[in-house]
């Protein structure tokens, strides 16, 4: 006569059991992580470009900015537009007249021309915009 119990099948053989606990806390871990990942995305609104990096980078609000991106072969981007440069000035004027208290945001490519962006600070605060900002990656 066989004893019962103890988790043991027919023949002697254990059963295969699914610890359900175990699942659980690497299913909350994968959903932590998920979490933690999406809110340290730094969402842009200009063209895709490769930021360079800094140790005091802070989070930004995007609301009420503009964001001039310039690219590593020297094109320059309003938000997601690629534009000339006589379009950028046009289009800076523009968006004085629409909103005096805007942001620019500069979203310039770590490979760009120094110059490039210089010349979008100086006529961002030409046309009277005081906050002007460079977008880094956080090191």
């Amino acid at each position: 006569m066989h004893g019962g119990g103890g988790g043991t099948g027919p023949g002697g053989k254990k059963r295969a059991r699914i610890e359900i606990i175990p699942l659980i806390d690497v299913i909350f871990f994968l959903l932590a992580t998920f979490v933690l990942f999406t809110l340290s995305l730094n969402k842009s609104n200009g063209i895709s470009v490769k930021l360079p990096t800094a140790i005091t980078s802070v989070p930004r609000d995007p609301n009420g900015t503009v964001t001039i991106s310039v690219t590593d072969e020297g094109s320059v981007a309003w938000n997601k537009d690629i534009i000339t440069l006589d379009e950028f000035t046009q289009r800076l004027l523009q968006f004085k007249r629409e909103q005096p208290d805007g942001r620019i945001l500069i979203n310039g490519d770590e490979r760009a021309f120094f110059a490039q962006a210089v010349y979008v600070f100086d006529e961002a605060r030409k046309a009277g915009f005081t906050r002007v900002y460079v977008e880094t990656h956080v090191k």
